[in-house]
C-alpha cells in the first residue's frame, strides 16, 4: 500500500455531458456556465494523447487562486474514447480530423454566441492550433502547452504508411493493465519523474478504472494504432498563417519532446513553423518537462493569467 495521500482539489469539478456528433461527450465543469461574459469568457481546455480532463485540476485549483479567476467559468473536455466519453461503436481506428469536427461541434454548444479562449495540452495544443486556422471567429486567445506538431512526411513514405496501418488494423490491440491503483500511480511516476506522489495517487484513480480486479486505462486500445495519413507540413503552414488570435506557447525546459525524433524534427523547425503566426509569444517555463500542467500548476497558473485575464 503506498504511504502517500492522493491530492485533494481545493475545486472539484462536476460532470456533465453533451451529445457531440453522435457520442456522449464527458466534460469537467467548474464555475457557472450560464454566467460567461465578456469580462468573464469561457476557458476551454483539451488534453493530450492517452491522457484525461482531470490531467487539469491542479492547474484549475492554482488558476482560482488568481486575481479574477475566481468564479471564471472552465470547463474540460474528454477526447472520444478516452476519460468518460463514449467510444464511437465498432471503432477501430481515430482519425486527426475527427477530433477538430468534435471540437466544433462541442465549441457551438458552450459558446455559441460568443468567443471563448482555447487551451490544448500536446495533441490537444496540436488540435486547438489547427482549429485555430479554420475558425479564427470562435477564438479570443489560443493557449498550447506543448504541442510542438510532428515531423514533415516525405510523400514516397504514404504507400508504406497504408501498408503498415492496414497490417496492424488485422490484428488485435491492448493496453496494459495493473494490479492495483498504486501500481498505476507508479507507472505515472515513471513516465514523469518530475510528478508529484500525491498527485499521481489522485491521478491514478482518473486515468484507469477497476475490473474484474485489475486497474484498466480510461482509453479506447485502439488509439494505439497508427494514422494512415502524412503529417503534410505544407498544409500546416496553410492552417498557422490564418490564426488571427493572440496566441501563448508554453514549453517546459526540461522537455524531452524533440529527441524523440533524431534529426527529422528540430526545435528550429518548430520555431520557423509558429513565424506563421501573426500574434505568437514563446514562455519557458523552469522545472517542467512535457508535463508542465502537473510539474509546475502554481508556475504555469500565473503565465496563463497574464496572458488570459481580460484587460
Amino acid at each position: 500500500m503506498s504511504q502517500t495521500a492522493p491530492y485533494v482539489p481545493v475545486y472539484p469539478a462536476r460532470s456533465e455531458h453533451l451529445s457531440v456528433r453522435g457520442l456522449r461527450y464527458h466534460l469537467r465543469v467548474w464555475g457557472d456556465l450560464t454566467r460567461v461574459s465578456d469580462a468573464q469568457p469561457l476557458l476551454v481546455m483539451v488534453h493530450g494523447w492517452m491522457d484525461t480532463s482531470a490531467s487539469f485540476q491542479f492547474m484549475v485549483d492554482a488558476l482560482r487562486g488568481q486575481p479574477g479567476w475566481g468564479e471564471r467559468p472552465i470547463v474540460a473536455l474528454d477526447w472520444r474514447g478516452f476519460g468518460h466519453t463514449e467510444t464511437p461503436p465498432a471503432n477501430d481506428r481515430y482519425f486527426f480530423a475527427d477530433y477538430l469536427a468534435d471540437l466544433d461541434a462541442a465549441l457551438q454548444q458552450l459558446s455559441p454566441d460568443r468567443p471563448m479562449d482555447l487551451l490544448g495540452h500536446s495533441m490537444g495544443g496540436n488540435v486547438v492550433m489547427l482549429y485555430a486556422g479554420v475558425r479564427a471567429e470562435r477564438i479570443r486567445k489560443l493557449v498550447n502547452l506543448e504541442g510542438f506538431g510532428m515531423p514533415a512526411a516525405p510523400p514516397e513514405a504514404a504507400p508504406q504508411r497504408y501498408v503498415k496501418w492496414l497490417d496492424e488494423l488485422r490484428a488485435p490491440v491492448q493496453l496494459k493493465d495493473y494490479a492495483s491503483l498504486d501500481e498505476v500511480a507508479r507507472r505515472l511516476q515513471a513516465n514523469n519523474p518530475l510528478l508529484r506522489p500525491a498527485f499521481a495517487q489522485w491521478l491514478a484513480g482518473h486515468w484507469a478504472r477497476e475490473e474484474g480486479g485489475r486497474w484498466v486505462i480510461n482509453a479506447d486500445p485502439a488509439h494505439k494504432r497508427p494514422q494512415p495519413f502524412l503529417y503534410r507540413v505544407e498544409e500546416v503552414h496553410a492552417f498557422l498563417a490564418r490564426v488571427t488570435c493572440p496566441v501563448l506557447f508554453v514549453e517546459g525546459d526540461q522537455t524531452q519532446y524533440f529527441s524523440l525524433f533524431g534529426d527529422k524534427f528540430t526545435r528550429e523547425e518548430f520555431l520557423d513553423r509558429v513565424s506563421r503566426v501573426p500574434d505568437f509569444r514563446l514562455e519557458t517555463l523552469g522545472q517542467a518537462g512535457h508535463m508542465l500542467h502537473h510539474d509546475q500548476p502554481e508556475a504555469l497558473a500565473a503565465h496563463l493569467a497574464g496572458f488570459l485575464t481580460p484587460s
